[in-house]
């Protein structure tokens, strides 16, 4: 059918739908491609496009409501329209970006051996709880089940070298999550992590405060001698992460020194004495069936990963370790904690008889006076108060790197990010966390026993973080850069060993998932409200707007009216993201991630294009206006950028913007990329 046969409606609006034809012959003096979208101007034509005001300000009318609230008008939901720049960063934005660490390629504050003490107190120390929890449910073949346990290690190490080869970031696995997957599973990482820190140092604290009480009379309850040590750990660490550092590269060295000790004394006694001890504990402890061996064995497994606590904190300070020695730290705690637990569990059957072990009596002080007498004994308990009383210190330092990436995030208030003058200690987390440790162990009734069923959940969840992260970072953000690969085996072998070893000691204690429920429920609530402030005042607002007699009354009104500029002032808080390219739909997918992960009316869509090959994609200022169109509660301001996209721009852009790099967001950088997504800061949002 012609053009001619039909309405003249439809005519016009056959015409609109159409470019004009392009002549097919060469010789006229018409051009042979089409025009560029700019200079045809389709864009306004077919898509009707209201006219902006010159001077700013206007609205997209629409012919349904705009705004849930009875008594705002639709300018609450407008956000307002968009604009199009061009900047150039000057010598003071470089000047600033260049102060700001990680830019300038500064040398880490951590070597090998001072990142390998942080959590090394934590990981050998454990020998002084784990043992008497695992020989009461493994009995005789303890050393079998602590020697499987401690090898488990083994997987996890290739994985977490991979992560942090791929994202070298401080507060990692939360850091990791917000990378890979969305942000709500990175929040539940982040509260796992938390609670990991936070119990991790009530249990290091309130065993520590128990040994001490058993070997002197206490003129307080032991839960103060608790509160004590972690005051003191709090105030070391106020005086600056680099004197913390080394203060447990020290309590490192002297347990390694006292378990070396005890070692060599322990064989020789064992050798004066020969194989009769062991000969009866065996005798008196071997289970009577199959099942029954298997049964032990399973729960010494479970129990005996408890050792490893602390090897899951290296990664959260892993952004102030030297390049290329995270491996050799893991390693530094790896095999050690081998070596420990296995040969002081075997020591402690051959030396002591079973009754003993299992009588509630410190295994290692037990060793320690039978082989050696009072003095050696005395030795271990100090060498426990005091490298228990470290472990302290990577909870507290850990929880200080989350927090403050937390606060970057705009999920915990930015207040975690004041700092001291003379020491640039995190004062605010530092003081923050010696409050949840009160919080925990009060909430506990200052029972250690149900802070460390808490602490073997959590620490197994925590685990489980990595290979998850993993996985969801070859699936979602599979061009990131790394120097190796884990195979997809390890990462499922993994994933179902540490599900049935969390049903495992479910399984001896079911009253852990209680405890372990109840405290990550609260500090999800926490988060979320943190997370979700807009929204739940406009949940507040909305349950006000119902009723009118409100908002006749002059404090009620007022009350309102504050209500709604505060949330205008939480929406305008900006966020950046970083575009190469003008495809639409990859513009669209990152436009939707900021609207579903982060609370802002604020979008500023950035291009970086170097002065020498300044090469604009054509459609990006076109596509630009569309989605600013597209999401009328959202302003989308496109910033061209003359420069390269290098680290020290994005910094310096951050300055200018005054946005900071963590709320930049980023495609995920391929094979080709010049630098580590680490240097710039940005977080990756898009494969």
């Amino acid at each position: 059918m012609s053009s001619d046969c039909l309405p003249q409606d439809e005519q016009r609006e056959s015409w609109i739908a159409h470019a004009p034809p392009i002549p097919l012959n060469p010789t006229a003096d018409f051009p042979v491609n089409p025009p560029t979208f700019r200079e045809s101007q389709l864009d306004i034509i077919l898509r009707r496009q209201r006219t902006r005001p010159q001077g700013g300000g206007g609205m997209k009318h629409a012919s349904v409501p705009s705004s849930r609230f009875l008594n705002l008008s639709r300018d609450f939901e407008f956000a307002g329209w968009g604009s199009f720049s061009r900047i150039a960063l000057t010598a003071g934005d470089h000047a600033v970006a260049e102060q700001q660490p990680g830019v300038a390629n500064r040398p880490k504050l951590l070597g090998q051996l001072t990142a390998s003490a942080l959590s090394g107190n934590d990981v050998l120390g454990g020998v002084f709880y784990t043992l008497p929890a695992v020989l009461a449910v493994a009995g005789v073949y303890s050393p079998i089940a602590l020697f499987a346990s401690t090898l488990t290690p083994f997987l996890w190490r290739p994985m977490m070298e991979e992560l942090a080869s791929a994202l070298p970031i401080s507060g990692a696995p939360y850091s990791y999550m917000i990378n890979v997957c969305r942000k709500s599973l990175a929040i539940v990482g982040a509260a796992l992590l938390l609670l990991d820190f936070t119990a991790s140092s009530v249990v290091s604290a309130a065993t520590a405060a128990s040994y001490l009480g058993g070997e002197v009379v206490l003129p307080f309850p032991s839960f103060i001698a608790a509160a004590v040590v972690v005051g003191i750990f709090a105030l070391v660490s106020l005086s600056g992460l680099k004197e913390s550092a080394r203060l447990a590269f020290v309590v490192l060295a002297f347990h390694a020194v006292t378990m070396l000790m005890l070692g060599v004394l322990a064989s020789v006694y064992w050798a004066k004495i020969g194989n009769t001890q062991l000969r009866q504990n065996w005798t008196q402890g071997k289970a009577p069936s199959g099942p029954a061996v298997a049964r032990q064995l399973f729960s010494g497994f479970c129990l005996g990963m408890l050792g490893l606590t602390g090897l899951e904190c290296t990664p959260s300070y892993i952004g102030r370790i030297k390049p290329g020695r995270f491996p050799l730290v893991l390693r530094n705690l790896h095999l050690p904690a081998i070596v420990l637990n296995t040969l002081m569990v075997t020591l402690a059957l051959a030396t002591v008889p079973l009754t003993t072990l299992l009588g509630g009596a410190d295994v290692l002080s037990a060793v320690a006076e039978v082989s050696a007498g009072r003095w050696m004994r005395r030795l271990v308990v100090a060498d426990a108060i005091v490298v228990l009383s470290g472990g302290v210190l990577i909870g507290i330092l850990g929880v200080c790197e989350l927090l403050k990436k937390l606060a970057h995030d705009r999920i915990a208030p930015q207040i975690f990010l004041n700092a001291l003058r003379f020491t640039d200690a995190p004062y605010i987390s530092v003081l923050a966390f010696t409050a949840c440790n009160v919080v925990m162990y009060a909430s506990s009734g200052g029972s250690l026993s149900i802070v460390s069923k808490m602490f073997s959940l959590v620490w197994l969840t925590v685990m489980a973080l990595f290979p998850i992260a993993l996985l969801s970072l070859k699936f979602n953000r599979g061009r990131l850069p790394r120097d190796n690969k884990t195979p997809l085996s390890v990462i499922i072998v993994t994933l179902m060993i540490t599900a049935a070893v969390f049903a495992g000691n479910v399984a001896i204690d079911p009253s852990t998932a209680g405890y372990f429920s109840a405290y990550l429920i609260g500090v999800l609530a926490v988060f979320a409200a943190t997370q979700n402030q807009v929204r739940l005042l406009h949940v507040v607002y909305w349950t006000y707007d119902q009723y009118p007699v409100l908002h006749r009354w002059s404090v009620t009104k007022a009350w309102g009216n504050s209500l709604v500029g505060l949330m205008g002032r939480l929406k305008r808080q900006p966020i950046c993201i970083l575009v190469k390219t003008d495809e639409i739909n990859h513009l669209l997918h990152m436009i939707l991630y900021v609207r579903e992960n982060e609370e802002t009316s604020c979008i500023k869509m950035v291009h970086f294009c170097d002065e020498e090959q300044c090469e604009i994609p054509s459609e990006l200022e076109a596509n630009a206006r569309i989605l600013d169109e597209a999401f009328p509660e959202i302003t989308i301001d496109l910033i061209i950028v003359q420069d390269s996209f290098v680290p020290v721009n994005v910094t310096s852009l951050a300055h200018r913007l005054q946005i900071p790099t963590s709320l930049m967001f980023m495609s995920c950088p391929g094979s080709h990329s010049h630098y580590p997504v680490a240097q710039f800061g940005t977080r990756i949002i898009s494969l």
